[in-house]
This record gives structure tokens, sequence and C-alpha cells, in this order.
């Protein structure tokens, strides 16, 4: 696996993630944290989507995984696994693949805090 320090979500995530912090008063890291747990859990990324454009909000790594940093890197690494892709080779890849996609999928389902709780149930 590729060590990285930093990571940038696409412009439009960017957007995104800016009404997700006017709608819930979360942090923007915090939102990450959700979206990027919740994208994990709902499977692999959207068939399609192989790149993002890089051009929005840069984080640093741990700024964003906090004390779950290991966590965070098992559950993508194991997301990985079970969608047979080599963790070692395309581990960067996923991590940003998953982190919009929890953006983009919070963003139509988040509309205030107490829709929060609902993602935990909105399982598969």
């Amino acid at each position: 696996m590729e060590s990285f320090n930093r990571i940038r979500i696409s412009s439009d995530s960017t957007i995104k993630l800016r009404t997700l912090k006017t709608r819930t008063g979360l942090t923007p890291n915090l939102l990450c944290r959700i979206g990027l747990c919740y994208s994990l859990n709902k499977g692999p990324t959207p068939k399609g989507i192989t790149e993002i454009d890089e051009e929005g909000q840069e984080f640093n790594r741990y700024t964003l995984t906090g004390q779950f940093d290991i966590y965070i890197i098992a559950l993508i690494k194991q997301r990985c696994l079970i969608d047979e892709i080599n963790p070692k080779s395309s581990f960067i890849e996923q991590f940003k693949l998953h982190l919009n996609n929890g953006i983009q999928l919070m963003y139509g389902r988040v509309r205030s805090l107490m829709d929060i709780n609902n993602l935990l149930d909105d399982t598969k």
C-alpha cells in the first residue's frame, strides 16, 4: 500500500460538502468520515467512476481519519478484498472513490443533523 499524507476531493464534492456542513453544523472532516464509512457499507463504488477531478478541498489524512486511522484503513482494505480489488495497488484510488461517493450519497439523503441517524437504517 502506498503511503499518503494528503488527499483531495473533487470540486463537486467540495461544493456538496459545504452544503452538508450548513445543513448539519458538522465539520467537513466528520462529514467525510461518515460519508466514507457509508459508501464502504453500501458496497462497491458505482461502475464507470474510475477517477475524480481532485480540484476540490484538500485534507490531511489524520484530519480525515483521526484516532480511527487504522480502523478506516482496515475497512477500505476489507472492501477492496470483498470487491476483488488488489488493496496494495488500488488502496488510494479506492479511498478517494469511496470518499467522494460517500459525500455524493449523503448529499441526496441528509437535509439536517437528524438525517445522519437515518443513514444507519439505510443499509444495503
